[in-house]
C-alpha cells in the first residue's frame, strides 16, 4: 500500500488528512478528544458583485504612445483612471472576486480511558481512505474517512476492537476559522446565516448556510450504529457504548434548502450501502486513476503504512514505515531521503485524483480543502502560474480525466473573455483574467495588460490532445479554443519600425523591470513565446486536420514576424525583449523561461545556445538569494532544471522547497514560515498552497522522462546523488501512447526480456506518422526500440548507437537510407526537417 503516516494529531486544519471525490472535499483533523472533519464543497463561492467590464479601447493609443515615450507608470494610470471614470458615470461597481468558502464541520467529541498509546493517522494513497488509529487501557481504536467517486458521500467510520467501547457527541455546525491574518483576501463583511437540526429518531443531522439571503447550502447527514443507543441532545447526537459508528454526509450548494434537505434525507434512507460496499466500489474507482503509475526510488523508500485489506479492513495501530516527521527532520538535515521523494510524488497525484474529477470545478489555489471564510487570495483560480502548476503532473502523469473540468471552466467563461478583449483593447478573440472564480470579466484595475492567460491556457487544450490522440477534442475543442486566441494576437500586435510585431501593452508576471517603474512594458519574452506557441499548434492542428488553410497561411506569417528571443550581456536569456527594459533578476516567476519550460519550443538538440541563456537565466535567480523566491517558485525552479538536465539542480530545489515549505501532512506553503532565509520573508503564518505540491510531482517526472512530438528523452535529468539506485517508473503517459518502461542505471538494469513481460504498451512521442528521436542511456533505449518493435507491428525500426544517441525511423527509403549513415547532427537535422519544428 503506498501512503503516508504521521505520529502527532493535528492542532489545524491546515494540517489534516485530505480526501475527496473530485467535487466533494472532506479533512479530518484535530485529536482523540475532538476529530473535526471540515467539509467542502467545489461550486461553494460567496457571492460577491459582478467586477463590472466598460469599454476603454479608444485610449490604447494613447496608452500605446506613452508607453513608447518610457513613461509606462502613467500608461497604466490612464488606463485605471478612465475606466475608474467611465465606471462612475455608468452607477457600477468595482466589484471582486468570490473567495472560496467552508461548507461546514462535522464535529465528535469524545473521551479516553487512560493514556493513548501507539497513535497513528495517515492517508492510503491508493485507495483514498484517511484513517487515525491509538489504543487506550480499554481497546484499539479506529477512526476512518473517504468520499466516495460514485456518490460524493462522505462516510466516517468510528470503531473499536471491544464491543461496547464506541461513544461519544456528533453534531454539524459552522467551520472554525483558525486564521491568524487575512492575506491577500476578501476585506467586505459577509452575510451569512446558519441554522442546524437534530433528529433522534431518525438519527440525523441537518445544517443549513445562506450567504446574502440568495445562495443556500449545506449538509445532512445519517448516523448508523452497531451494538449501541442514540440519543438526540441539545443540537448533536449521542452515542453510547456501540461497537461501530459509521457517518454519512451529503453536502448542498445552489439549492433551496426546501428541496434538497428532503431529497438528500430520502437518498440517505433509501441508499442501503454499507461503509464496507461503499468503499470497496470508491477504492476500485480511485485506484483504477492512481494504480496507472508507480513510482520505485531504490529498495526500502516505500513507507509501509497501511495494511488495510490484508487482515479485514482497519488500518493499523502502528506503522512499520517511516513517519513525516521521520522523513522531514531528515530533510530537515539538507538531504531528503528517497521515500520522502517518492511520497511527495504519490502524493501529488492523489491530490490531483481527489480534488479535479468531471463535472466538477478545476482545482484552485487550495485545491478543493479550506477552512477558513477569508482564504488567502480568495483561494482563486490564479491564470499567471497557478493554475496550470496545478495541472503539470496530469498528462505526463497518466491523468488525462483530471484535465476535463479545466477545460469546462475556462470554456465556460468565453463571453465574458471576449467581453475583455473587446472593452480593454478593441479587439476579437478572447483574454482571460489573471484572478477568477465565478465570473470572468478583467479591468484596467486588475492586472487587465496581461494578456498570455489565454494562451497558456491553450497549451493545456492542445497537450490533452496530442497525449490522448482524440482527435474529436482536437477539433472541437482544442482548435476553437486556439482561434480565439489567435484572433486576439492578430488584432492586437502593432507593426514596428522595422516591420516586426510588437506586444504594447506587455507584462511579465508579476515582475517589473530593473530600470523600470511599472510591471506595463513591451515585448516582455512570455508574451512572445506564448504567442508563438498558440500560432504554431494552431497551425500544425489546422494542417493536420485539413482546415483553415487561410488562417495557416497568414499564422504561419505572423511566426515570421515575431521578435528573436535574445541574451543579455551575461549570457542570460532575456525577460523583456525591446531594449528599453533591463532585467530584475530578484523575483520569484520564471516567466521568460516559457519556451523552455512549461513550453517545448526551445531543446539542447533543436537552440543549444538559447537554452545555455535559459540555463544562465535560472541561475540568475539564485545569484541574487533565495529570499526572493517562494514555495511555487522553487518547484517551478526544478521543474526547470530538470528541462535543462540538470537533476542534481532540480533536486536540490525540492529539497530547499521540503526544508522551507512544508508542512507535517505533506501540504505546501507560499513560504518559510520558520523565516531561515530558504524564501521571502512573507509572515510567520504563510497560506497553504496546493500548487507546489502538484510541481513537485511534475518535477519528478521531468527528471524521468521527457517527451515532445518527434522526441523522447529517457532519463533526462536524474540527479548523480543515488545513481547506483534502481529506479522505476511504471505506467507513465507520453503523447498517445502507454508506457510501461522499468528506469534504472547501469548497474541495476533488469534482463531484457523480463522488462518486456512486464509492459502492456509503448509510449511513442509522435503524431501520427511522424517518427520520434529517443535519446537516453544506450541500454534503456535499446530497450524501448525493442519495444517499439514488439508493440508496434508493421513498423521496420532502424537502431543505430550515434554518440550516446539512438535513432528511430519509419520504413521509408529516404529515411532509412538517410538515417543508415548519417551523422548525429544529419539525423537531427532530418528530423527537423520533418516536423518543421
Amino acid at each position: 500500500m503506498r501512503g503516508m503516516t504521521m505520529r502527532y494529531p493535528a492542532t489545524r486544519w491546515q494540517d489534516g488528512l485530505p480526501v475527496g471525490s473530485g467535487v466533494v472535499g472532506a479533512l479530518i483533523y484535530g485529536n482523540i478528544q475532538r476529530e473535526t472533519i471540515l467539509l467542502n464543497h467545489d461550486a461553494l463561492y460567496y457571492p460577491t458583485p459582478r467586477i463590472e467590464s466598460r469599454d476603454v479601447s479608444d485610449r490604447l493609443a494613447d496608452m500605446r504612445k506613452l508607453i513608447m515615450a518610457g513613461q509606462c507608470r502613467e500608461a497604466a494610470q490612464l488606463g485605471r483612471a478612465v475606466y475608474e471614470e467611465r465606471l462612475k458615470a455608468g452607477g457600477g461597481e468595482p466589484g471582486s472576486v468570490a473567495p472560496y468558502q467552508p461548507c461546514c464541520s462535522l464535529f465528535f467529541d469524545t473521551r479516553t480511558e487512560g493514556p493513548f498509546r501507539t497513535y497513528r493517522r495517515g492517508i492510503d494513497f491508493e485507495t483514498g481512505r484517511a484513517w487515525v488509529a491509538w489504543r487506550d487501557d480499554r481497546a484499539a481504536y479506529t477512526r476512518e474517512l473517504f468520499a466516495s467517486r460514485l456518490s460524493d458521500t462522505v462516510f466516517l467510520r468510528v470503531r473499536g476492537n471491544t464491543p461496547g467501547r464506541v461513544g461519544g457527541r456528533l453534531a454539524l455546525g459552522e467551520t472554525v476559522s483558525e486564521q491568524v491574518e487575512r492575506y491577500h483576501a476578501f476585506s467586505g463583511e459577509m452575510d451569512f446565516e446558519s441554522a442546524r437540526e437534530v433528529s433522534g429518531e431518525h438519527r440525523t443531522l441537518l445544517f443549513r448556510g445562506t450567504y446574502a439571503g440568495a445562495l443556500h447550502f449545506g449538509a445532512v447527514a445519517h448516523v448508523a450504529v452497531t451494538g449501541g443507543k442514540v440519543t438526540a441532545a441539545d443540537d448533536a447526537l449521542a452515542v453510547r457504548d456501540a461497537d461501530e459508528v459509521v457517518v454519512r454526509v451529503r453536502l448542498y450548494c445552489n439549492e433551496a434548502p426546501a428541496a434538497a434537505v428532503p431529497r438528500l434525507l430520502a437518498e440517505l434512507a433509501g441508499a442501503g450501502e454499507s461503509f464496507e460496499g461503499a468503499f470497496q466500489e470508491h477504492a476500485a474507482a480511485h485506484a483504477g486513476l492512481f494504480n496507472r503509475v508507480s513510482l520505485s526510488l531504490g529498495q526500502g523508500s516505500d513507507q509501509a503504512h497501511d495494511k488495510a485489506g490484508e487482515e479485514g479492513h482497519s488500518p493499523p495501530s502502528s506503522a512499520t514505515g517511516d513517519s513525516n516527521e521521520e522523513l522531514l527532520l531528515a530533510a530537515y538535515d539538507g538531504e531528503a531521503p528517497p521515500a520522502l521523494i517518492q511520497t511527495l510524488f504519490n502524493y501529488g497525484r492523489y491530490l490531483l485524483i481527489s480534488c479535479s474529477r468531471e463535472g466538477g470545478r478545476p482545482a484552485n489555489l487550495q485545491g478543493l480543502w479550506n477552512g477558513d471564510y477569508a482564504p488567502a487570495w480568495n483561494c482563486d483560480i490564479h491564470t499567471d502560474e497557478n493554475v496550470q502548476m496545478c495541472y503539470w503532473p496530469a498528462l505526463p502523469g497518466a491523468l488525462p480525466e483530471t484535465m476535463l473540468p479545466f477545460f469546462d471552466y475556462f470554456e465556460s467563461f468565453i463571453d465574458d473573455f471576449r467581453e475583455n478583449a473587446r472593452n480593454n483593447y478593441g479587439c476579437r478573440g478572447i483574454q482571460a483574467p489573471l484572478a477568477m472564480t465565478t465570473q470572468g470579466t478583467v479591468t484596467p484595475e486588475n492586472y487587465g495588460y496581461w494578456t498570455a492567460a489565454a494562451g497558456w491556457i491553450a497549451q493545456h487544450f492542445y497537450d490533452y490532445y496530442l497525449f490522448t490522440g482524440d482527435e474529436v477534442f482536437l477539433r472541437r475543442r482544442a482548435v476553437p479554443w486556439l482561434r480565439e486566441v489567435a484572433r486576439f494576437y492578430e488584432d492586437f500586435l502593432v507593426e514596428g519600425d522595422h516591420g516586426e510585431l510588437m506586444f504594447i501593452p506587455s507584462l511579465s508576471p508579476e515582475n517589473r523591470p530593473g530600470n523600470g517603474n511599472s510591471l506595463v512594458t513591451i515585448n516582455a519574452t512570455m508574451d512572445v513565446a506564448v504567442c508563438r506557441e498558440v500560432l504554431t499548434n494552431l497551425c500544425d492542428a489546422c494542417e493536420w486536420l485539413g482546415i483553415e488553410p487561410e488562417g495557416v497561411a497568414r499564422w504561419r506569417a505572423m511566426l515570421e514576424r515575431l521578435p528573436a528571443y535574445a541574451a543579455n550581456e551575461d549570457g542570460a536569456l532575456r525577460e523583456w525583449l525591446h531594449p528599453a527594459f533591463d532585467d530584475h533578476y530578484a523575483h520569484r516567476h520564471q516567466s521568460h523561461l516559457y519556451p523552455i519550460f512549461p513550453g517545448t519550443e526551445l531543446t539542447a538538440e533543436s537552440a543549444p545556445e538559447l537554452v545555455e541563456a535559459g540555463r544562465i537565466a535560472v541561475e540568475k535567480r539564485l545569484t541574487v538569494g533565495l529570499t526572493s523566491q517562494s514555495g511555487w517558485s522553487m518547484a517551478h525552479m526544478a521543474n526547470s532544471y530538470a528541462r535543462l538536465g540538470q537533476g542534481d539542480r532540480a533536486l536540490a530545489c525540492l529539497e530547499l522547497l521540503i526544508r522551507g515549505s512544508i508542512g507535517p501532512n505533506l501540504w505546501t506553503y507560499h513560504n518559510d514560515w520558520r523565516q531561515m532565509g530558504l524564501t521571502l520573508g512573507d509572515g510567520a503564518a504563510p497560506p497553504f498552497q496546493i500548487d507546489a505540491n502538484f510541481g513537485m510531482a511534475a518535477a519528478i517526472l521531468e527528471m524521468l522522462v521527457f517527451s515532445k512530438p518527434g522526441l523522447v528523452k529517457l532519463l533526462p535529468a536524474l540527479p548523480v546523488v543515488g545513481a547506483s539506485d534502481a529506479h522505476g517508473c511504471d505506467g507513465n503517459h507520453l503523447f498517445g501512447w502507454y508506457y510501461t518502461i522499468v528506469f534504472a542505471t547501469s548497474s541495476g538494469l533488469p534482463d531484457i526480456v523480463e522488462a518486456v513481460r512486464q509492459l502492456r504498451a509503448v509510449a511513442v512521442a509522435a503524431l501520427p506518422g511522424r517518427p520520434p528521436q529517443v535519446i537516453g542511456p544506450f541500454r534503456l533505449v535499446k530497450l524501448a526500440l525493442f519495444l517499439m518493435r514488439e508493440y508496434m507491428p508493421g513498423h521496420d525500426v532502424l537502431c543505430r548507437e550515434q554518440t550516446g544517441i539512438m535513432q528511430r525511423c519509419l520504413a521509408d527509403p529516404e529515411g532509412q537510407a538517410e538515417a543508415a549513415g548519417a551523422s548525429r547532427q544529419q539525423l537531427t537535422a532530418y528530423h527537423r526537417r520533418l516536423w518543421k519544428r
